[in-house]
């Protein structure tokens, strides 16, 4: 049996009662956290265009499209939910080098809609889309991956968002297989977007969302993908994708270990692989109490992949530049002590001030840190000053990891703050306590009249 077989068996044998406590409560936090990225970015303009084509498209009423007062096909939705899900990089993600929630979570939830699924069935499949979408990034060798080209939350979200759609549905293991074969036959999703900070990699989740629905709806047709997708040697996924792959990380520990429980929550709305080195310039500011103004030089010490994601020359062309910008993060950080919302706003691009202190920014290559990225996502930040003291700090598991988790609360009150943009407290409260209770529902639509 070949792996892209051997991952659809699991995924079609997998039962709410197979997952471990950990994985479970992560996947929890992780939906709760989507919940909040999704509805803020409901508000934002990239993802009201989406939203605005969505409704153009209309349809069958199927699936409800969040904070919009709009159902339609549970594809064409799931479009809409993952772009606004990553639209402001605060969403979760995976030392994989990819934001799950954004592509599973929309395939998921909108055909838990459209069939009338329960709390543990939607859950279920959350998992499944989670462990499928992971394990095929870890096969390809993400690093490799990634300095291809390729945006792996785009790539390796079709076969995340079809294994939950197709988990929803009841697959068996060759309806699965077929599934993951027509969702990578869709795979898509470009780094292109960074030189000139445009807004394709927010659609990116969307689409995968989209194109995994596809794929799904196609496999219970009977439509036949093929069901070597991940393995075959002339146009499979990873052979096609990555110049170091190992088809071995698809299958290791499957059903034993759930990569789904390391799931990272982000407590910044920047780059995941930026994390690590605000943690470090926060954690020196407040030890030392320095000034900015006392700034001579910053050097971050990483690897070659967050040099080329984020080591580029920052200039001021909108807010993904900036979340992706090794330069304006560190110096954001320092300058205001966070990374949030307001430290993205439009003013805030060409700030003197923050120009001057994201010029003083310099990365530099860590052999040590680059051996273990992308297992870990570390950093050493080195903060030098006018009078030539010099303070350096390296943080290794960055706030939000399962090393270094969020709190309860710290998840709660993101959640809150993301979600009053568009709901009042009464709705807020009657979610979480939804939330609370999900693996009880006998369907979602409690929950989803709340979300509309």
């Amino acid at each position: 049996m070949g792996p892209t077989m051997a991952l659809a068996e699991f995924l079609a044998k997998l039962k709410f009662e197979d997952i471990p406590s950990r994985c479970l409560e992560q996947i929890k936090v992780a939906f709760l956290d989507s919940l909040g990225c999704g509805l803020f970015g409901s508000t934002l303009e990239w993802s009201q265009k989406v939203n605005s084509l969505v409704k153009e498209m209309g349809g069958k009423e199927e699936a409800t499209l969040w904070a919009n007062d709009f159902r339609g096909p549970a594809a064409n939705v799931a479009l809409g939910l993952g772009t606004m899900i990553h639209s402001f990089d605060f969403d979760d993600y995976h030392n994989a080098k990819l934001h799950p929630g954004a592509a599973v979570l929309p395939a998921a939830l909108t055909m838990a809609e459209r069939e009338g699924s329960s709390g543990k069935d939607f859950l279920a499949s959350m998992v499944a889309g989670y462990e499928t979408m992971i394990r095929v990034s870890l096969a390809t060798g993400p690093a490799s991956s990634r300095r291809q080209g390729w945006h792996l939350t785009g790539t390796c979200g079709t076969f995340g968002a079809a294994a939950a759609a197709g988990k929803i549905l009841h697959f068996n293991s060759q309806d699965m297989a077929s599934a993951l074969g027509m969702a990578g036959t869709q795979s898509a999703g470009l780094w292109a977007f960074t030189a000139d900070g445009s807004e394709s990699k927010r659609f990116h989740p969307g689409r995968a969302a989209q194109s995994g629905v596809i794929a799904a709806l196609l496999a219970r047709s009977g439509y036949r993908g093929p069901t070597q997708i991940l393995e075959a040697k002339d146009g499979g996924f990873c052979q096609a994708t990555s110049a170091s792959f190992d088809l071995g990380r698809l299958t290791a520990g499957l059903g034993k270990k759930f990569e789904t429980a390391e799931v990272v929550l982000k407590p910044y709305s920047c780059c995941g692989s930026l994390h690590s080195t605000i943690d470090a310039t926060r954690e020196l500011a407040q030890m030392h109490r320095l000034d900015p103004k006392d700034v001579e030089r910053i050097r971050v010490h990483n690897s070659q992949v967050v040099n080329l994601q984020c080591g580029f020359e920052y200039k001021p062309l909108g807010p993904l530049q900036a979340q992706m910008s090794l330069q304006y993060c560190t110096a954001i950080s320092l300058l205001d002590g966070q990374v949030l919302v307001d430290q993205f706003e439009e003013r805030r691009f060409c700030d003197p001030r923050v120009l001057d202190l994201a010029r003083r920014v310099e990365f530099v290559l860590d052999p040590e840190i680059d051996a273990i990225y992308p297992e870990r996502f570390a950093s050493k930040v080195e903060i030098v000053l006018k009078d030539g003291q010099s303070f350096w700090r390296r943080v290794d598991y960055p706030k939000g990891s399962p090393e270094n988790p969020m709190t309860t609360d710290e998840i709660e009150d993101k959640f809150k703050a993301l979600a009053r943009t568009v709901k009042d407290q009464d709705t807020i409260l009657s979610i979480l306590k939804l939330y609370q209770s999900l693996e009880e529902l006998k369907d979602l639509s409690p929950l989803i009249a709340l979300l509309r």
